[in-house]
């Protein structure tokens, strides 16, 4: 018989992402490509790999092909083991029903077997969309030494942007006595980071309770929760004291990779002790032309500048031909900025080619938007597209050649 886990992770990584636009059209949200050389998924499970957390259930529903591909055997993440390591979880056929994930908290019901079969006395619950630096084994013995049924990270913000958050009203002793859903009045600046542990069965129970209740949206926060305050269980917040984004929508996504450039970068990737690992290695060196200019970005490897980029995060292999200028742009892998193309304020997807001439975005678009194109798309000699603009992937017969029609 196997051994028995401490603690295994449940990484909810299913969403579709639809506030992404374009980004998410045939990708699930934690596969869009991020600081040049990574993509979002890679720092929950960097953070489970640097935290000695290693059994992860990933829970993918919503265009999970690229993302099943990339996570493979979980080799870059130290997650390939005989006896845990890293699993795909899709909603399955069961004997009497095929169910889609409903909520949060259905998707970790409907994986409890998985759970079942580790046996572990807490499971940390993660979400695949957010980026930070975190130490779970730090939490975990928090939530140890409290003797908590549930612990919660919790992060400071702002009076202003409480309301945006679920709420944990607290003690002195940060034990959680009240959690306020996005309140319109907020009565604290503890913002939960939707990073949960529980004891392994306490979250089956009402994780059990919660499937057999008509009307419920099977949601932690909504759901869970509430629930087990009102039923008196104990549960603490645990303080966070490091960088954490969501990158859920286009200005916080682009904003985050704006994060990692400058004199003083707000999120470091650069840590020796807490390193950030990636499927994508062995990438050639980048190339920087006699006659370009790169004036604070962050370019990976394997591409190609011959023209003009300023403060933006250049992916692998892409390709900046001479005259190109780009500005304050992120741009992902595989794509071409053609001569003469201009590009401001924008976050371009991969393998997307910008023909001669054209214009992407507005030289100052903080007020109007960052403009979005999609995957495959070709945007014609000359087209100006606006700033805030989303032009979606074209259909299949695009990729083999044709122009996208859209000229805005």
């Amino acid at each position: 018989m196997y051994n028995k886990k401490k603690c295994i992770a449940m990484l909810l990584a299913g969403g579709q992402g639809s506030r992404l636009k374009a980004l998410t059209t045939t990708i699930a949200k934690p596969a869009v490509p991020f600081g040049a050389k990574y993509r979002i998924i890679d720092f929950t499970l960097s953070n489970c790999t640097n935290s000695n957390i290693d059994t992860v259930g990933v829970l993918t529903q919503y265009q999970p092909l690229l993302l099943n591909e990339y996570i493979g055997n979980g080799l870059p993440w130290d997650l390939d083991r005989n006896f845990g390591g890293v699993h795909i979880l899709p909603p399955y056929q069961a004997k009497n029903r095929t169910d889609w994930y409903k909520g949060t908290a259905n998707a970790i019901y409907q994986n409890l077997h998985f759970i079942e079969r580790y046996d572990p006395e807490y499971v940390l619950i993660l979400s695949g969309d957010h980026i930070y630096k975190m130490d779970y084994s730090e939490m975990l013995q928090y939530h140890i030494e409290k003797d908590a049924d549930c612990t919660i990270a919790t992060l400071e913000v702002s009076l202003d942007e409480a309301s945006r958050f679920g709420i944990m009203n607290t003690d002195d002793n940060n034990i959680i006595y009240e959690f306020e859903e996005k309140p319109a009045k907020p009565k604290s600046t503890k913002a939960s980071m939707g990073i949960y542990i529980f004891k392994t069965e306490k979250l089956a129970c009402y994780l059990k309770k919660d499937e057999a209740t008509e009307g419920s949206q099977k949601d932690f926060g909504k759901n869970i929760i509430p629930t087990m305050l009102a039923c008196g269980e104990k549960m603490v917040a645990f303080p966070f004291k490091g960088y954490w984004k969501d990158v859920g929508t286009i200005e916080s996504l682009w904003s985050a990779n704006m994060d990692l450039i400058g004199d003083d970068p707000k999120f470091d990737i650069y840590d020796p002790y807490w390193r950030i690992h990636s499927r994508n290695i062995g990438i050639q060196p980048h190339f920087i032309g006699e006659h370009a200019q790169v004036v604070n970005s962050l370019v990976s490897g394997g591409a190609t500048i011959e023209g003009t980029v300023i403060n933006s995060v250049i992916g692998p292999r892409v390709k900046i031909e001479k005259g190109a200028y780009v500005k304050d742009s992120v741009i992902f892998s595989n794509s071409v900025i053609h001569e003469g193309a201009k590009v401001f304020y924008s976050i371009i997807d991969e393998e997307v080619h910008i023909e001669k001439g054209a214009t992407i975005g507005a030289v100052k678009a903080e007020s109007v938007g960052i403009a979005v194109v999609g995957r495959h798309v070709v945007i014609k000699e000359k087209a100006i597209i606006p700033a805030g603009a989303n032009i979606e992937e074209p259909d299949q017969n695009s990729r083999k050649g044709n122009k996208c029609s859209c000229e805005l």
